[in-house]
């Protein structure tokens, strides 16, 4: 199974990267998590404009994968422009809408106390006007610069543990093919 990750800040040290990281440590063993790194050459949503080259690679990508997952700061008590932006090419026209049904979790860190719960609630918002299978729940990691531990977890047990129990729903989410169950009740993927 394939988690297309996105991550919403452009920043290569960004906290939203690591925790994407972090969660991609979480997966089950066979599951994988791959980050599109795509965002910044996405241009601003014009509906009179062809798709670019740029925006077909995340239409595909999105296809592609089992589920999504979008890691979010928080800009202004919001969802950071070009995000918003990538999901808006996504999912529009209508009848291209590559996130229609597909299984998507939202997560946030902040260097705030937060954890950039406004923008993770106005994106699971967005995704569901979208048409998505959006997780219900949030994962609010604040003072993002004492959360990660140095071998590449949250260092609060409790929210490593939420991470996975959000992991788990995610997966929970995704169309399994007759034949495929099998193995994902070995791995333990499904209970």
């Amino acid at each position: 199974m394939v988690i297309l990750g996105l991550c919403g800040s452009l920043r290569q040290g960004s906290y939203n990267r690591r925790l994407l990281q972090v969660a991609e440590a979480k997966l089950p063993l066979g599951e994988t998590l791959d980050v599109f790194e795509g965002l910044t050459q996405i241009p601003p949503y014009n509906a009179d404009s062809a798709a670019p080259q740029a925006v077909k690679a995340l239409r595909e990508a999105i296809i592609a994968a089992d589920a999504v997952l979008i890691a979010t700061p928080e800009y202004n008590s919001s969802v950071p422009g070009q995000l918003k932006n990538a999901l808006d090419w996504a999912s529009r026209p209508f009848p291209d809408n590559s996130l229609r049904n597909k299984p998507v979790a939202v997560i946030g860190a902040s260097t705030g106390l937060f954890g950039a719960v406004w923008a993770q609630a106005e994106l699971r918002k967005i995704l569901t006007t979208i048409g998505a299978d959006v997780v219900e729940g949030e994962l609010p990691v604040g003072q993002a610069h004492d959360a990660f531990t140095e071998d590449n977890d949250l260092a609060d047990p409790g929210l490593a543990s939420a991470l996975s129990d959000l992991l788990d729903q995610l997966l929970h989410k995704v169309p399994i093919e007759a034949d495929a169950a099998a193995k994902h009740f070995e791995r333990g993927v499904l209970k």
